[in-house]
C-alpha cells in the first residue's frame, strides 16, 4: 500500500506527534509498504523532497509554540507532486495547516483518508487568549469543538489514541467510526544496553547526582499544559518533610525561563537541573538516567512519555487521568498524588524501597508496557486503514436537491440506487450538502436516521399551528405518539424552541393575561400552569409584573356570581359565594375583603320572606312521611343546613298551620 503521513511537526522536531509519525513511518515500511511523509520546514519557497520520502512544505515558525511551523493550508506545487505518488490512503496527524492540505488532497484526488486526533486543543486555547478573558475561552473551546467535529466527519475514519480521547470526540459528537489505537513504541530501543547504561551513569554524573541518590526524570515540553510547576512545589514541599531524591527536567519549551526563576525561588538549585532539549536519538538515555518518572500533565491524549519510562523500566509518579489510568498500577507500576501531601508520602516510599523490590517494581513495569508494542501498532493502524478504504467505496453521491419549506428532500444515488431523504434546512448547510457531493455510508446512516425526527417534528408544528403549547405538552406529545427516542426528542423540542415555536415564559404570559380576563385567581393560574409543565417561579415572576389586579377580578366575579344565587339565606350565600370564588383560586383572604366590600342589605332584608319559602318547600318535601312534631324537626333541620339563624326559624315555624293545632 502506498501511504501519505501528513504532519505540522516531524523530527528532528521532538514532541509526542512527531514521534508518533516518525514511529508509524518506520512500522509501516518494516512491513512493506511505500510510505511518504508530508510535513513542515521554516522558510519560504516550494516543497522540497528531503531524501526520497519526506515532502517539507514552507511555513512560518511560531515561537510562542515551542518552534511549531505554521503553513499555509494551498500549495497547488505540492498538491501536483502528490498525484504523482498514487496515493492508497492519507493518514493525517493534525488538524491545522498541514491537517487541511490533507483534507484538500483527499476531496480532490479522491484519496480514503484517516484522522488521528493527537491533541485535545481545548486544553491549549490559553495560547491564543492574551487578555486571560473567559468569555474568549470559552468561545475558544467551543470553536475546537466545531472544528473537531468537522474535521473528523469529513474523514473516514478517525483513530483516538486512548479511550479518553474518543470520548472527548463522542462528546463533539464525531460521527466517523472512531477507533481506539495507542501509539506504539519499538520497546527493544528503550531496552537497558551496557552502553545506555554507561551514558545514563554519565548523565547522572554530570548534574552531580550521584549512584546512591533517587532521581526522578521529566522528559517532555516546557509549557503550562504539563503543570510542571506544580510537581516543583511538591518538591519543595517533600524536601522540607525530608525528603532526599533529585530531580532532572529534560526539555525545552516557552514556560521554560519561569519554570527556572520558580526553582530559583523556591531554593531548589541544588537537587532540580535542568539538561534542555536533548535530540530523540539520545531520550532513551536520558530515561535511564533517572530512577522513576514524573509528570503532573492532564492533557495528554495517550501519555507516550509515560509509555516510554515504563519501557525503560521506571515507575510513574502522576495525576489522576483516564489517559495513564491503564499504566498506572498502584504499588506496582506507580503512584498517583492529587496535593503535595499524597506526593510526598508517594516520594518516601519510593525512596524507602529496597534494591530487590525496585527491580520486582521494574519488571511490573516492563510487563505493563508489553501491549504497546509497535507491532500491535501496526496491526491495529493497518486494520483501520483498510475499513477505510471500504468505506470510501461506499460512498453516496448527491443527485438532487428540492426544498421543502422548513427542510430539504435530498436524493442520493449508491451503486446505481437512488434514496430520498429528508434533512432539515440548517443540517442540511451544515454538512456541507449540495448537488454532486458524496458522502461515506457512515454519514448517510446517520442522515437516515433523522426521517422519523423530521416526521415527528412536522406533526409538532401541525399542532402548534391550531394552538400554543408548552414544553412539557409538546414532551409528552412526542412520547406518546411517536416512536422516536429520548434523544431525538431532546433534539426536536430543542429545535422548536430554538424557532420560536415553543416558549413557555411566552406562554405563561399570554395564559395569564387570558386567565384574568376570564377572572381566574391567582392560585387557579398557577395550578393550570403548573399543569402545563410551567416552573412556579416563572408563573409567580410573570404574576407579579403584571398589574396587581387581583382584589379588581374578584370583585367582578363576586357580582356576577351572586346575583344568580337565588333563595338563599344570607349566610348560605356568603357559604356558596366563598366556595365558588376558592374554586375560581381566590385566596381566603381576596375573598374576605369582598365580602366586606358587597351590598348584602337586600338579602338581609328578604332573609324571613326567603326563610318562609324554605320552610314550605321543607314542608312539601317531608309531610308525606312525616307528621307533628317528628315533621317540625326535619322543616327545622333542614332550614338550619340552608343558613338560617335557629330562632329566625322558630318564628317562621310558629306562624305556619300545622295538623295538631
Amino acid at each position: 500500500m502506498r501511504i501519505g503521513l501528513f504532519s505540522d511537526t516531524y523530527p528532528p522536531e521532538v514532541n509526542g506527534v512527531a514521534n508518533s509519525t516518525f514511529i508509524l513511518r518506520n512500522v509501516l515500511k518494516e512491513h512493506g509498504h511505500d510510505v511518504f511523509v508530508i510535513t513542515t520546514k521554516v522558510g519560504l519557497g516550494l516543497a522540497q523532497w528531503e531524501e526520497q520520502d519526506v515532502l517539507r512544505l514552507s511555513g512560518i515558525e511560531l515561537k510562542s509554540l515551542y518552534g511549531y511551523v505554521l503553513t499555509t493550508p494551498f500549495h497547488f506545487n505540492a498538491l501536483n507532486q502528490i498525484k504523482e505518488l498514487n496515493l492508497d490512503l492519507i493518514h493525517v496527524q493534525t488538524e491545522f495547516g498541514v491537517g487541511i492540505f490533507a483534507h484538500i488532497c483527499s476531496k480532490q484526488l479522491g484519496i480514503p483518508i484517516v484522522s488521528t486526533y493527537h491533541t485535545t486543543y481545548e486544553d491549549y486555547t490559553h495560547y491564543a487568549n492574551i487578555l486571560k478573558l473567559d468569555t474568549f475561552d470559552q468561545i475558544a473551546k467551543k470553536l475546537v469543538a466545531r472544528l473537531s467535529k468537522l474535521y473528523g466527519d469529513s474523514c473516514n475514519a478517525v483513530i483516538a489514541p486512548s479511550k479518553k480521547t474518543k470520548q472527548l470526540l463522542e462528546r463533539y459528537h464525531v460521527r466517523s467510526d472512531i477507533h481506539v489505537v495507542p501509539t506504539g513504541i519499538p520497546l527493544q530501543r528503550f531496552v537497558k544496553t551496557e552502553s545506555i547504561n554507561n551514558k545514563a551513569n554519565e548523565i547522572r554524573q554530570s548534574f552531580g547526582f550521584s549512584q546512591d541518590d533517587c532521581v526522578l526524570v521529566y522528559i517532555g515540553r516546557i509549557a503550562e499544559e504539563k503543570a510542571l510547576d506544580l510537581v516543583i512545589r511538591y518538591f519543595s514541599y517533600a524536601k522540607k518533610a525530608g525528603c532526599q531524591s533529585k530531580f532532572l527536567i529534560v526539555g525545552d519549551g516557552p514556560d521554560l525561563p519561569e519554570i527556572k526563576e520558580l526553582v530559583t525561588s523556591l531554593q531548589l538549585d541544588d537537587v532540580i537541573k535542568f539538561a534542555g532539549k536533548v535530540e530523540n536519538a539520545k531520550i532513551a538515555e536520558y530515561y535511564h538516567s533517572g530512577n522513576a518518572f514524573v509528570s503532573a500533565s492532564l492533557t495528554e491524549t495517550q501519555g507516550m512519555t509515560f509509555i516510554e519510562a515504563l519501557a525503560c523500566g521506571l515507575p510513574l509518579f502522576a495525576r489522576y487521568d483516564e489517559t495513564v489510568v491503564d499504566l498506572v498500577v498502584q504499588d506496582e507500576t506507580g503512584w498517583f498524588f492529587e496535593d503535595e501531601e499524597s506526593f510526598t508520602s508517594a516520594l518516601r516510599k519510593f525512596e524507602g524501597l529496597s534494591i530487590t523490590e525496585r527491580q520486582k517494581i521494574e519488571q511490573f513495569c516492563l510487563e505493563k508496557v508489553k501491549p504497546y508494542n509497535s507491532e500491535t501498532f501496526y496491526e491495529k493502524a493497518f486494520a483501520v486503514y483498510q475499513q477505510a478504504i471500504l468505506t470510501r467505496q461506499k460512498m453516496f453521491i448527491v443527485t438532487d436537491v428540492n426544498l421543502k419549506g422548513d427542510y430539504v428532500r435530498v436524493t442520493f444515488t449508491s451503486d446505481g440506487e437512488s434514496y430520498d431523504v429528508d434533512m432539515f434546512l440548517d443540517d442540511f448547510y451544515e454538512e456541507g450538502i449540495r448537488k454532486n457531493v458524496k458522502i461515506t455510508k457512515t454519514q448517510f446512516e446517520h442522515i437516515s436516521k433523522q426521517q422519523d425526527a423530521i416526521a415527528a417534528y412536522q406533526k409538532c408544528i401541525k399542532k402548534i399551528t391550531f394552538k400554543d403549547r408548552t414544553r412539557k405538552e409538546m414532551y409528552d406529545f412526542l412520547t406518546q405518539q411517536t416512536d422516536c427516542s429520548i434523544e431525538m426528542i431532546n433534539q426536536i423540542i430543542e429545535r422548536l424552541e430554538s424557532k420560536g415555536f415553543i416558549n413557555d415564559e411566552r406562554y405563561c404570559k399570554q395564559a395569564i393575561s387570558r386567565m384574568k380576563i376570564t377572572l381566574q385567581g391567582h392560585d387557579k393560574i398557577i395550578q393550570t400552569l403548573r399543569k402545563k409543565g410551567i416552573d412556579t417561579q416563572t408563573i409567580l415572576n410573570e404574576l407579579t409584573s403584571q398589574p396587581d389586579d387581583e382584589l379588581q377580578n374578584a370583585i367582578t366575579y363576586a357580582n356576577q356570581v351572586v346575583n344568580t344565587l337565588k333563595n338563599l339565606s344570607l349566610q348560605g350565600k356568603k357559604n356558596k359565594l366563598f366556595l365558588k370564588m376558592r374554586q375560581r383560586g381566590f385566596q381566603s383572604d381576596i375573598i374576605s375583603e369582598v365580602m366586606k366590600q358587597l351590598d348584602f342589605s337586600n338579602d338581609e332584608k328578604n332573609e324571613l320572606d326567603n326563610l318562609q319559602k324554605c320552610a314550605l318547600k321543607a314542608k312539601k318535601r317531608y309531610e308525606r312521611k312525616y307528621h307533628n312534631t317528628e315533621l317540625r324537626n326535619h322543616i327545622y333541620r333542614y332550614c338550619l343546613s340552608q343558613g338560617y339563624q335557629s330562632e329566625d326559624i322558630y318564628i317562621v315555624l310558629n306562624d305556619m298551620r300545622w295538623e295538631d293545632d
